[in-house]
């Protein structure tokens, strides 16, 4: 019925992987340049100058860092959005189909209990009046699944919530 979205990962350009892969390795060098000894001491011979250019390509990085940050916590923000309104789409259509499906068998019930009872010995038949969901949903199908927006109308769509009971 509906197709899993595409991977995340899948949509990265090289230029994101590599970014991510040259954050990564940076990180390490840092990590483990800033627990050397070695490096303290190159720092304590830094001129101020060099202190100063160290600094810039320290906030550089940093800012650098914190916009992929920003950049990635979007990204699974969207991500979650997106989890939350199909979460939501399926558990609504599947109130639906349960409701139909009670109908159904509501229905069945009555049939065998008004066939089951003949009188004089006859079998009547009748039209069983009752309550049929003949709503139809407009949906121009695409190819792929659904987009965020169409399961998000879906599950707001009044016609949809009037086939749910209670609500």
């Amino acid at each position: 019925m509906m197709q899993e979205s595409p991977d995340p990962d899948d949509d990265e350009t090289p230029t994101q992987s590599d970014c991510l892969s040259l954050l990564s390795q940076e990180i390490q060098t840092l990590k483990k340049s800033s627990t050397n000894h070695n490096y303290e001491e190159r720092v304590k011979k830094l001129s101020v100058n060099e202190l100063n250019d160290l600094l810039e390509e320290i906030e550089t990085a940093i800012k650098h860092y914190s916009e992929e940050l920003v950049q990635q916590l979007a990204l699974r923000d969207e991500l979650e959005f997106e989890k939350e309104v199909k979460n939501s789409f399926i558990s609504v259509l599947i109130e639906v189909q349960n409701k139909q499906r009670e109908q159904k068998e509501i229905a069945k019930k009555k049939k065998k209990l008004k066939n089951g009872s003949p009188q004089n010995g006859k079998q009547e038949k009748s039209h069983m009046p009752g309550t049929y969901l003949t709503t139809v949903i407009p949906y121009e199908r695409k190819s792929g699944p659904p987009s965020v927006e169409d399961l998000q109308t879906l599950t707001k769509s009044k016609i949809f919530l009037t086939l749910l009971p209670e609500h």
